[in-house]
């Protein structure tokens, strides 16, 4: 079920004030997101297709307030932590608003990584 969400962004690195480009994660946006078995999906309004991140890609999740230099206001941040071709990625999201939720989902992420066998995972619910 494809849900409402905000990529705010991909951190190359750890900092903020570098950000990823390849393969359509420089733009920033409202979407819908949505998971299956093998990824999480963001497609941005008026883009051709969703940005996508495997889970086996995954390296660890948690939460915070601000992510990329956007800041989230009351929402949470949904930090996506994961690899690819030797790059140390971080990617930002705002899928619930309400807390709960957002901590059910966080979850659910680390979950269906360590699942596809990414190795370690750091799933941060609280």
């Amino acid at each position: 079920m494809r849900r409402r969400g905000h990529y705010l962004g991909t951190e190359l690195d750890e900092r903020w004030w570098r950000r990823y480009a390849r393969d359509g994660f420089l733009a920033r946006g409202l979407g819908d997101w949505w998971l299956d078995d093998e990824a999480l999906y963001f497609h941005r309004r008026l883009t051709k297709a969703p940005i996508v991140i495997a889970f086996a890609d995954v390296v660890g999740v948690r939460r915070g307030s601000w992510h990329a230099g956007q800041w989230a206001g009351r929402n949470a941040v949904v930090k996506v932590a994961w690899r690819s071709e030797g790059a140390h990625l971080c990617s930002g999201f705002v899928l619930a608003r309400d807390p709960d939720e957002t901590a059910a989902l966080m979850r659910e992420i680390g979950s269906r990584a360590r699942r596809a066998g990414a190795g370690e995972h750091d799933a941060e619910a609280g």
